[in-house]
């Protein structure tokens, strides 16, 4: 069983960054493919980054340019780095991970077996 716990949330400013950390309990082939998901208030949950243990990564393009998807394996650890934030990029953030996730599926919630609580952004104009 995978376990995810999200930190790094917070309340920042327009034009501010964020850093998101995901540990996870431990990398097997069941966390092979990992990625940040996030639901604003009244929203559906969105795919916003993923990446996979060959190293593919896939972001949302709202978040191009602006947010950096990373692993570190000896930490066991998934990061969200999060740049020029708006007040659009307010939502809880959620890391998910699953053994494979194709292409197509990357940024799909259905794609995802394992889900941490989540971490808050909130990002004021």
């Amino acid at each position: 069983q995978v376990q995810l716990v999200e930190s790094g949330g917070g309340s920042v400013q327009a034009g501010g960054s964020l850093r998101l950390s995901c540990a996870v309990s431990r990398y097997t082939g069941s966390s092979s493919c990992m990625a940040w998901f996030r639901q604003g208030p009244g929203k559906e949950r969105e795919g916003v980054a993923a990446i996979r243990t060959d190293a593919f990564t896939k972001y949302a393009d709202s978040v191009k340019g602006r947010f950096t998807i990373s692993k570190d394996d000896a930490k066991n650890t998934l990061y969200l780095q999060m740049n020029s934030l708006t007040p659009e990029d307010t939502a809880m953030y959620y890391c998910a991970a699953d053994a494979w996730v194709s292409a197509w599926r990357l940024l799909a919630p259905a794609g995802y077996t394992y889900w941490g609580q989540g971490t808050q952004v909130t990002v004021s104009a």
